[in-house]
């Protein structure tokens, strides 16, 4: 599978890699004929292709040519804010999450001492709780996401708790789903 990351979006798949490789060139080729058309254009230079593979990966070597220049396949691309690697293992985009959430935990560890425990449980929900709601349906299941799942123990400095403490009441008293029940287990704390 090819994802074409711009404003366009196309998935194109094959079980013969000669057959493959002859319709995506001509998929790019009516695409640009299209633009061309409506008036418009696909900025090639920014145009990326990524083949999806597994670890049992049979290479493909797709070329992408279009008014003699090559394309070449790309490992990770940025696609509505969700880093998408070829492999579906969303490191790259745990990384991304994780280095978000140690900047909100930061800021919740300097500013504890100056407001109250709702106003902490406020900030947690928005600058934490919203960075890991989004797009969690497709990298929640991955097995690189606990990373996430120990930041957000971050309640235990909201609370003034220590670091072997249980978080399971903590996570009732506030009402927080932690991550890790919801999205890589299937359960709820109970």
């Amino acid at each position: 599978m090819i994802l074409f990351a711009n404003d366009t979006s196309i998935l194109i798949t094959h079980s013969n890699k000669f057959d493959f490789n002859i319709n995506i060139n001509k998929t790019f080729l009516d695409i640009n004929t299209w633009f061309k058309d409506n008036l418009t254009s696909m900025n090639f230079n920014k145009t990326q292709y990524l083949e999806f593979r597994t670890k049992h990966y049979c290479n493909v070597n797709t070329e992408i040519k279009y008014n003699q220049k090559c394309k070449t396949v790309v490992t990770t691309t940025k696609f509505l804010g969700l880093v998408i690697d070829d492999t579906l293992f969303w490191k790259q985009h745990i990384d991304q999450v994780v280095s978000k959430m140690c900047a909100a935990c930061c800021a919740i560890q300097n500013i504890k001492f100056l407001v109250s425990h709702g106003t902490l449980r406020i900030i947690y929900f928005t600058h934490i709780h919203s960075i890991l709601r989004y797009g969690i349906i497709f990298w929640g299941n991955s097995s690189y996401s606990y990373k996430v799942f120990i930041l957000q123990k971050i309640i235990r400095i909201i609370t003034n708790t220590g670091t072997r403490d249980s978080c399971r009441e903590l996570f009732k008293d506030m009402t927080i789903l932690p991550m890790y029940s919801q999205y890589i287990r299937g359960t709820f704390l109970k």
